[in-house]
């Protein structure tokens, strides 16, 4: 009895310290990205003289472990995991002029987060949109620090407003005229929904209807859509 007892205040104290360590990093990640990002870019250059702040934040979420049950808990840890890697990774490179411009940055690199050993592609292939295939919502929070990605936000995703957070960046691209590219009926987009389209379409819904359920001002009727070049250049601050 004494022994079901002791482990159960162990397997609680871990629960706690658990939930307090998750908490601080959604904090300590506010904090960072408040600090280092402005009108969707990134100080790397502030950032590659000092990354300690940054250092010390991807080392908390290393031992965080989250279950996918916890679905908002869990998708906003590993947006802002994704987003703080990429950030890290061009840091470690910096100067540079695009994510590119290093050899398995997104498809071989490894990074320690979440109790695991993973790609960035991985992080967000496998763990958000493997997980969560009806959540198109990821591909305008997921920052892959090139100017052609939704720009990233100065404050961290948080579980408690997550859904909001989704809507207003997905909003906020597809209202954007350099994202979305109207002249008459001849529609340009970005490579995004090209890469992505079977996310965007399922159900029957047509590519067009999703982008609409964004718009303030609908696409024109039969639109002719096509699709821009993606743009590599890095989103640094000038």
């Amino acid at each position: 009895m004494k022994r079901l007892v002791l482990i159960s205040i162990f397997t609680l104290s871990t629960i706690v310290a658990l939930a307090q360590t998750t908490t601080a990093f959604f904090s300590e990640a506010d904090v960072f990205f408040k600090e280092y990002v402005q009108n969707g870019r990134v100080d790397y250059k502030k950032l590659k003289k000092d990354p300690s702040q940054l250092d010390t934040l991807l080392k908390m979420a290393e031992g965080i472990s989250i279950s996918k049950d916890q679905s908002d808990i869990y998708q906003a840890f590993w947006i802002n995991g994704y987003n703080l890697h990429v950030i890290k990774g061009i840091v470690e490179n910096y100067p540079l002029k695009s994510p590119l411009d290093i050899p398995g940055f997104f498809d071989k690199s490894e990074r320690n987060i979440g109790g695991k050993n993973i790609t960035l592609n991985d992080m967000e292939n496998k763990l958000l949109r493997g997980n969560f295939p009806s959540e198109p919502r990821f591909h305008f929070v997921l920052v892959c620090a090139g100017l052609g990605c939704p720009p990233i936000i100065a404050e961290a995703y948080l579980p408690s407003k997550l859904d909001s957070q989704l809507g207003q960046q997905t909003k906020k691209a597809l209202n954007d005229p350099n994202f979305i590219r109207v002249n008459k009926n001849k529609v340009k987009i970005s490579q995004i929904f090209e890469w992505y389209k079977g996310d965007f379409t399922r159900n029957g819904q047509k590519l067009s209807d999703f982008i609409d359920t964004y718009r303030m001002e609908k696409l024109p009727e039969k639109a002719k859509i096509s699709y821009y070049p993606y743009d590599w250049t890095l989103n640094e601050i000038q």
